[in-house]
């Protein structure tokens, strides 16, 4: 039977560093998927890279089990990144069968996120989810995980409060901001990237009463979008260097696989600035800002690790929320583990319930004969009486095939009535 598996890293596991190496930009995505389902040992894939985490949600193929598996994932990592394997191995976490559910649900119910209750994690799988979708790359196992994965978010937001007064990772960074300059109000913004972070920045900007906010972008379309959206000017990616001469606050956030703010450009900047303090807050990944910037004299820099310090005080009035959201997560954990064994055992109870009823039939039939004109006119009732026997006979096994000893008892049925195993007419075929 297949089985769920999850390998990754995230922020509680990997530096920034290691994360950004084996991020995936938004093009990257779909081409990686369908690599990934080309594997021999996977059969379902999907991959989720975010600025906090980059996994493989996976469902393996055939009976051939999980190690196998999860090597093809790390040397996917390592070659699709162009890493040596010993160098990424260490860093992944595998999760494998009832750890992979759990694990899903908990990403998916924002339980696992750097900011506890965050919102955005969900869209962001959905996402992922739409991708593998549309690639044809998800089926009944993992696909069916995931939706419940969603529905699991969708119970612990209406059931608990653990996302009231939840904050984002550009919350947060604004936050940061405020603590170090107080009130925004008379700052000058810079905005660097138009994407969902920038987005969502940009509005926490504007909500707490930033004077002046630009936005820049190497697409000048969504540039003007996002600053019409929170009464911000638009300015050319050509003027990133003046831009940020002039700016005291700067939140980049780019798809940029290299940094676009490197150390002598911010040299430059500073020149220009009479060393006049700016405050950069990086919440990309891979990062846009090198981190040699925060060695110059009067640069603030902080990156996505960085706001660990503040999501600690954000978290502590949801502490008690999560252990409500844990325990709706148990609870479906539960239920869908009950319908993944129903569903590893499905071949078993079709091929037993065909078997009696091969047997009973054969014998109604033999009866019938037997009684000849006799029966006419109540063969139906006869046949309906055989049926009924087969699934009177085979109620308490059904059961029991649906249970916690599922697999055991399969094989011991398929033993006993010499059953066909699951999956053995495909090997007949191959050879």
């Amino acid at each position: 039977m297949a089985e769920l598996l999850v390998v990754g890293v995230s922020h509680r596991t990997a530096p920034l560093e290691v994360r950004e190496k084996l991020a995936f930009t938004d093009d990257a995505i779909e081409p990686a998927v369908r690599q990934l389902a080309a594997l021999p040992t996977i059969g379902e894939a999907m991959l989720l890279s975010t600025c906090n985490r980059v996994e493989i949600y996976a469902a393996t193929r055939g009976n051939g089990g999980t190690a196998p598996a999860l090597d093809d994932v790390h040397r996917f990592f390592a070659e699709h990144r162009r890493l040596a394997l010993p160098s990424v191995s260490p860093h992944l976490y595998d999760h494998v069968g009832v750890a992979a559910v759990v694990h899903t649900f908990r990403v998916a119910s924002s339980l696992d996120s750097l900011v506890l209750g965050e919102p955005q994690i969900l869209g962001q799988m959905k996402s992922a989810y739409g991708i593998a979708t549309q690639v044809g790359v998800l089926g009944p196992i993992l696909g069916r995980c995931l939706e419940r994965a969603f529905g699991v978010a969708k119970r612990v937001r209406t059931e608990t409060a653990i996302a009231r007064g939840a904050a984002n990772v550009s919350s947060v960074a604004v936050q940061l901001a405020q603590k170090v300059f107080g009130e925004l109000d008379g700052k000058t913004v810079l905005v660097v990237g138009a994407g969902k972070m920038s987005d969502l920045a940009a509005r926490h900007l504007a909500d707490d009463g930033a004077g002046r906010i630009l936005v820049t972008n190497r697409s000048p379309e969504r540039a003007v979008a996002l600053a019409g959206r929170v009464g911000g000017e638009a300015r050319p990616w050509s003027e990133l260097e003046s831009l940020l001469a002039g700016a005291d606050v700067v939140i980049s956030s780019t798809g940029s696989r290299e940094p676009i703010i490197t150390r002598a450009l911010m040299k430059g900047v500073m020149k220009a600035r009479k060393h006049q303090p700016i405050f950069l807050v990086d919440i990309a990944v891979p990062r846009d800002i090198e981190p040699g910037c925060g060695d110059l004299d009067g640069v603030y820099l902080f990156d996505i690790d960085d706001l660990e310090r503040v999501v600690v005080e954000n978290r502590k009035g949801r502490e008690k929320e999560s252990e409500s959201a844990e325990e709706i997560v148990a609870v479906e954990v539960k239920q869908f583990l009950s319908w993944q064994r129903t569903q590893g055992v499905v071949p078993t109870i079709k091929g037993l319930r065909e078997r009696f009823q091969t047997v009973a039939r054969a014998e109604v039939e033999k009866t019938l004969a037997a009684l000849g004109p006799r029966a006419e006119g109540n063969d139906k009732v006869i046949r309906q009486l055989g049926d009924a026997i087969v699934a009177k006979l085979l109620h308490t096994p059904m059961m029991a095939l649906k249970g916690e000893d599922a697999d055991l008892l399969a094989a011991a049925v398929e033993k006993l009535f010499n059953l066909p195993r699951p999956g053995d007419e495909g090997s007949e075929e191959k050879q």
